[in-house]
């Protein structure tokens, strides 16, 4: 099985999907934050090894807290995920922590506050020339 073949892309929905509501439903360990989500998820071709993309919406100490829980319970949700999904072989899960929602929540920090920046510097622009221009009104009268 290719790595972006359509089947491929299929077990990686599938085990997405399980590995979710693996997470939300079943597993009851205090560490693992209410606001985990399963990012995304890279199942190798030969269906023997998984990389599953979590994003926890938390501090650091969060994030550290739910890696660590969903790690010590890594046995108990590949066992889960055997029991649910109709795979062939159940692969080996590595929780791998994304930043992404993160950087994507900076970056738009970001944005906005030099959107603000240019807009109060072109207020400043446009009252410097209504000052200008009333000056100069002001010598030609």
């Amino acid at each position: 099985m290719r790595k972006n073949s359509i089947k491929n892309t299929r077990m990686n929905e599938e085990v997405l999907r399980k590995l979710s509501e693996i997470i939300h439903g079943n597993i009851k360990d205090p560490r693992i934050h209410p606001m985990t989500s399963v990012v995304s998820v890279e199942v190798a071709p030969d269906l023997k090894t998984c990389k599953a993309y979590v994003s926890v919406l938390g501090d650091e100490q969060a994030q550290k807290d739910t890696l660590a829980g969903l790690r010590s319970a890594e046995g108990y949700i590949r066992y889960t995920l055997a029991k649910n999904a109709n795979l062939r072989h159940t692969p080996q899960i590595t929780f791998i922590m994304d930043q992404s929602i993160a950087y994507g929540v900076n970056m738009s920090h970001l944005i906005d506050q030099v959107t603000r920046k240019d807009q109060i510097d072109h207020k400043d622009q446009i009252n410097q020339v209504n000052q200008i221009d009333q000056e100069v009104d002001e010598d030609d009268a």
